[in-house]
């Protein structure tokens, strides 16, 4: 893509040993109905230039939930939490999830409180019908060391509880540098995962992110059964121009080299998995809407 998932978010925003601790509600997600969203960054440039015409275009297309990446200003792609509302329920669409950055100055460290952009972010989620309010980034400076990660975990926590107030979950979505990074000789991916509350912390694993720093997603929902209430599902080609700086992009499901059924399938049975999210965000030449009407059909056929 020309533009990162990355710069586009930050420019945007300005051991669990077993199932049997974890809550009883992570564990029954995965005998829950599934739920297909699309991740509309995956058609970015259309969202931008025609959000309402766009959307009909998805619901035409089969899709019934979305999950956005354009909140900003208190609006989402130019419309109120309560406008937006309206115009995907006249659609039939919904929207379960949602990605705004939780940024480190979201959280005032004298009044050991939120600011009010992050509680209005929270209450506009709320407004809008999300169920998940996530954060999809981690700010440089709280990975350079220890201390200062652990810290900011307990802001996580504290983010999942001002969310459960309205009846949300606050959650993580991981790039590719919590798999290649580390800190006190761990990976920052397992300190995410052994440092919130999974009741108070979903989180959303991105097959395709992992990919790119090595990170195996069949290893990872092994490792850590019951934790990916939500999960973006992608697959990765090789690639000259790759994403995130990497040598993969990503492509049409079942035409990269992810074992991508699989995957999902594993999420559902014991990834404690619900949500599974479409994000594509590399082409190969071929129209974003096109591409997402083809993801579409392939997660039908293979039962979703």
């Amino acid at each position: 893509m020309q533009i990162s998932r990355r710069n586009f978010l930050l420019k945007g925003s300005l051991a669990i040993a077993g199932t049997a601790l974890l809550p009883k509600s992570l564990l029954a997600a995965a005998a829950s109905k599934p739920v297909l969203s699309i991740q509309l960054y995956s058609i970015r440039e259309d969202m931008k230039k025609d959000p309402a015409g766009t959307l009909k275009q998805l619901a035409a297309m089969g899709y019934k939930y979305v999950e956005h990446a354009g909140y900003s200003n208190r609006k989402f792609y130019g419309y109120s939490a309560t406008e937006f509302k309206k115009r995907l329920s006249d659609l039939g669409l919904s929207m379960p999830s949602g990605h705004t950055v939780m940024r480190k100055d979201h959280w005032d460290t004298a009044k050991k409180d939120f600011t009010d952009e992050w509680k209005y972010t929270v209450e506009d989620a709320a407004t809008v019908g999300q169920h998940f309010v996530i954060s999809p980034w981690l700010d440089e400076s709280l990975r350079k060391n220890y201390d200062d990660f652990k810290a900011y975990m307990d802001v996580f926590n504290k983010s999942g509880a001002l969310c459960k107030r309205s009846g949300m979950k606050f959650g993580y979505h991981n790039h590719d540098f919590e798999f290649s990074q580390q800190l006190n000789g761990q990976k920052i991916f397992d300190l995410i995962l052994t440092s919130t509350d999974p009741t108070l912390v979903a989180q959303q694993l991105d097959i395709g992110n992992m990919y790119h720093a090595g990170g195996i997603a069949l290893d990872i929902i092994k490792k850590y059964p019951g934790r990916f209430e939500l999960m973006h599902v992608k697959d990765e080609i090789k690639s000259a121009k790759g994403e995130m700086g990497s040598s993969y992009e990503s492509t049409v499901l079942g035409k990269g080299v992810i074992p991508v059924k699989e995957v999902i399938d594993l999420g559902k049975k014991s990834g404690g998995t619900r949500y599974f999210i479409i994000e594509q965000e590399s082409y190969q030449g071929q129209a974003p809407l096109d591409a997402v009407k083809e993801d579409l059909q392939v997660m039908k056929k293979w039962g979703y």
